[in-house]
């Protein structure tokens, strides 16, 4: 098995500047003596606001319900294990895996996707809001922490991948209008995202599929005996042969998902005859994936969750309230516009709003609500 993967990590891998595929920044800056380029923008990623504030932004549950529940931190870190577990194995860049984990969900509003949905209806007539788009935003526009430029200074090849996050972009027209900002990195929307892109994004999936069920068994909205009505999953346990508990499940499942994914990956790069990175780009379908039967599976155990923890009266009356505090934000500050602390010339008043809401953690936007609303 290794001798096969070796045969393809320096043609497929997206390396740094010593490469013809390393696109650069936008910004030059001097070469770094001990670190490589994606290095550099995992720290970038990892020492900005944005990152820290992940802290107390709700994954499903919101901060305040537990110690033990995953939160947009944990989850990104989790993300960020799992990448760079299958890079190694496959031989690709596991630092870029890592940055593109990292960072992937810096746009999140608070109370997840619930404060998402109501931050859309508000902004129904200017432009909309959709959480990838704003993590894009926040790299190269709403962060400020040098001098001479706007946004972290991040290298194209990741802007790339996060913006690919979920495949090609269709809608580039829509992405240029909301952020002019991004043609500068003259992103070729029509190819699929790089290898480290792509598991990046499936160990997304992998991480949040795990722990939503780690977390809903811990907060008791739904049992062991339960998941027995998720068929192929019963099956994949019983052929491994292993003990249905409530700590083993998840370490179980990450393994399983991970390894199917390695295997499935080979044999598609072999299969299809990819013999560099740029027939990765020209391929134009996602190669890192799961076999059939996987995907089956996490097909069962999506379709679960959403019928016993994300429809859970318990999580659904939670997201009511999320709405309707994130809306009344929202129209607060249009009457209250110069309480908004930080805002830009070039954006409409309505985008300035929306940036200043989409980064409250759930923790401050329950303050402001108390304070100032209620």
């Amino acid at each position: 098995m290794q001798k096969i993967i070796d045969k393809y990590n320096k043609k497929l891998a997206t390396f740094s500047s010593n490469d013809i595929n390393f696109r650069g920044r936008v910004y030059k800056v001097k070469k770094s003596k001990y670190r490589t380029e994606y290095q550099r923008d995992r720290d970038r990623v990892i020492h900005c606001n944005s990152f820290r504030r992940l802290k107390h932004k709700t994954q499903v549950f919101v901060y305040h319900e537990g110690d033990h529940f995953r939160t947009r931190l944990t989850h990104s870190i989790e993300v960020s294990q799992i990448s760079r577990s299958i890079a190694r194995v496959l031989g690709l860049n596991e630092d870029l895996c890592e940055t593109l984990s990292l960072a992937h969900d810096l746009g999140h509003t608070p109370f997840g996707h619930a404060g998402e949905s109501a931050l859309n209806k508000c902004m129904t007539n200017n432009g909309g809001f959709d959480h990838n788009l704003q993590t894009i935003r926040i790299l190269i526009f709403l962060e400020r922490v040098y001098q001479k430029h706007t946004g972290l200074n991040l290298t194209i090849n990741t802007i790339d991948g996060l913006i690919k996050h979920n495949g090609i972009v269709n809608n580039y027209k829509h992405i240029e209008k909301s952020l002019p900002e991004i043609k500068k990195y003259k992103i070729n929307y029509m190819d699929i995202g790089s290898l480290e892109a792509q598991i990046s994004s499936i160990s997304d999936d992998i991480a949040y599929n795990c722990h939503d069920i780690d977390d809903g068994l811990r907060a008791g909205l739904f049992t062991l005996e339960d998941l027995k009505q998720i068929t192929s999953f019963n099956n994949a346990i019983k052929k491994n042969k292993i003990s249905l508990n409530n700590y083993g499940i998840n370490r179980f499942l990450i393994n399983y998902l991970v390894t199917d994914l390695i295997e499935e990956t080979n044999k598609r790069i072999k299969k299809n005859k990819i013999k560099t990175i740029k027939d990765v780009y020209k391929y134009g379908k996602n190669l890192v994936s799961f076999s059939k039967k996987t995907e089956f599976l996490l097909m069962e155990i999506r379709s679960f969750l959403k019928g016993n923890m994300y429809n859970h009266k318990f999580i659904t009356k939670w997201n009511i309230k999320s709405e309707d505090i994130v809306e009344q934000l929202f129209n607060y500050y249009l009457k209250n516009y110069d309480k908004i602390k930080e805002k830009h010339e070039s954006q409409s008043k309505e985008r300035n709003i929306c940036d200043f809401i989409a980064g409250m953690t759930d923790k401050y936007a329950l303050t402001i609500y108390n304070d100032l609303i209620k």
